[in-house]
């Protein structure tokens, strides 16, 4: 009965935050693109249980696995960044990734940025 409940709790979280339950096609064929946002939580947990450290080139993803690299390269300037998955967001709608702020820093952006993302490990 309690496995249940959390269940459908967590079909309900998912329900409100319009997170998807299934990989995309895009997301299957390592490709995706949409807007990058930066975050930062030192010191905090990630999704994974590691300790969140805002210096290191890493971000946040709804469906990859954790470790998975993706290449991030921003679409205004031609920059990219090679980042491993270590969280799970962005939570809000046209975003695909949230990454460090190391990251967005070699990517030439802070804020947002348009961004295509390219599964290599």
């Amino acid at each position: 009965m309690i496995a249940r409940s959390i269940n459908l709790s967590f079909f309900a979280f998912c329900a409100v935050f319009h997170w998807p339950l299934t990989a995309t096609a895009a997301e299957k064929s390592g490709i995706e693109t949409g807007t990058a946002s930066v975050y930062a939580y030192a010191g905090s947990r990630t999704a994974s249980g590691e300790t969140a450290r805002p210096r290191e080139l890493t971000g946040a993803h709804r469906t990859f696995p954790f470790g998975t690299k993706v290449t991030v390269t921003n679409k205004r300037n031609g920059r990219s960044v090679v980042v491993r998955i270590n969280d799970r967001g962005p939570f809000i709608k046209g975003r695909v990734i949230d990454v460090t702020p190391s990251a967005a820093q070699v990517l030439g952006f802070s804020g947002l940025a348009p961004v295509t993302l390219s599964v290599i490990d």
